[in-house]
């Protein structure tokens, strides 16, 4: 390929991949699991924000390097070492995540556009749909650049919209300080912490981001310019996961000042309530504006990556209208039969949770695979400390199903 030996630009502008995969990282989902973890224990499960977004980093680059070193997306590289029979399998699963995931967006961006604008659920669903098929045809018509830089904006949106709460009231250090040390208080908080990591490693974020590395970059040759792009991929990645924790923080943050002793349940709209009464309407309206730009640019992020995974393991290319009709109607479908949009998004991220095994242990496996890595093989620790990731998410995302399976019971 040509551009593979052409002059590398600057590093801010090789920036961007990894903060379009972010926004899977501040998703509706997340703002469901962090808010209810404040309302509920305050800043007890601070920590787990910090380990999930870690955790998350290490997966990510690894997605990232997989994809700039093969040439493939993560999904071209297991179906490829698959038969027939279990290349559609392992699409299936992958498609019902993927429609767990539009559930997420699609219900979160209707909470929102409910709070702004007291649009029923269902038309809030249909405009969150439609908006997120708007930005995915930026990248169609403009490129990814473009769209990269567009989601970025977004993020940097959704980042005011649940900060802007602290220009007015800080959380006391000493608490804050306490978040981080590791510890529950009963079974609901190791129900809570495991919806937070459940929320946190999306497996189409760790899907996509090897599509983008690759999309952007290129496949380059072993070298100088592989092991510059790889540096900056680094950089990306860790400059992005920091956003994203941050703004998950911050979530939890805003719940535990707010909301905490004060009557209030977990729902994201008493959240929005809480921030009303306790700060000030204008804050409010920024928290909800950072939800709706939430569910409006994840879930066009997440019609991205099933593109990405379909056109990976089916071997064919579905136009985006109908690839978006597909995993948008389950969403529409929930919102019509008037369910409870909170705990429809918990919900979600139980669905999402027996996707993470199938995403985040094969490319553990692959980038530790010498023979397709080459001289960019993980090295024997980061390999260690992947299946350790790996089978830690894994093993508490089986958690989370049996605590909200035996809860529900």
């Amino acid at each position: 390929m040509q551009e593979t030996h052409a002059p590398l630009k600057s590093g801010w502008y090789l920036l961007g991949p990894a903060f379009v995969a972010a926004i899977a990282y501040v998703d509706p989902g997340n703002v469901a699991a962090n808010v209810s973890s404040g309302a509920q224990f305050g800043f007890l499960l601070l920590w787990v924000i910090v380990i999930a977004n870690v955790m998350a980093g290490l997966v990510q680059y690894l997605s990232a390097k997989l994809g700039l070193v093969t040439g493939r997306s993560l999904p071209e590289a297991i179906g490829a070492q698959l038969r027939r029979r279990a290349r559609l399998a392992y699409w299936a699963q992958a498609e019902v995540v993927a429609m767990a995931t539009d559930v997420a967006e699609v219900i979160g961006g209707a909470i929102a556009l409910r709070i702004l604008f007291r649009l029923p659920l269902l038309a809030g669903g249909l405009i969150t749909g439609a908006v997120s098929l708007l930005l995915l045809s930026i990248s169609d018509q403009r490129g990814q650049q473009l769209f990269e830089r567009v989601i970025t904006g977004l993020l940097v949106v959704i980042a005011i919209g649940f900060t802007a709460s602290f220009f007015v009231a800080t959380p006391p250090p000493d608490a804050v300080i306490g978040g981080l040390v590791p510890h529950f208080r009963g079974k609901e908080s190791v129900l809570l912490a495991a919806a937070i990591l459940g929320a946190t490693v999306m497996p189409h974020a760790v899907y996509l981001h090897s599509g983008l590395a690759r999309d952007r970059h290129g496949h380059p040759e072993p070298g100088p310019r592989r092991r510059r792009l790889l540096q900056i991929t680094r950089v990306d990645v860790g400059l992005a996961m920091l956003v994203a924790g941050a703004v998950n923080a911050a979530m939890l943050l805003v719940a535990a000042l707010n909301m905490r002793g004060r009557g209030h349940t977990g729902s994201i709209e008493s959240a929005y309530t809480a921030v009303r009464d306790t700060v000030n309407p204008t804050i409010a309206v920024f928290f909800a504006i950072g939800l709706l730009v939430s569910g409006l640019a994840s879930a066009s992020v997440g019609a991205y990556a099933g593109a990405m995974i379909m056109q990976g393991l089916l071997y064919r290319s579905i136009p985006m209208l109908v690839r978006r009709l597909v995993t948008l109607t389950p969403a529409l479908v929930i919102l019509a039969l008037g369910a409870n949009p909170t705990r429809t998004l918990v919900l979600s991220q139980v669905v999402l949770s027996f996707g993470i095994p199938f995403a985040v242990l094969p490319l553990v496996r692959l980038t530790s695979d010498r023979a397709l890595m080459g001289g960019d093989v993980n090295h024997r620790i980061t390999t260690a400390i992947g299946w350790v990731v790996g089978v830690m998410i894994s093993v508490l995302n089986a958690a989370l199903i049996y605590l909200t399976a035996s809860g529900s019971a």
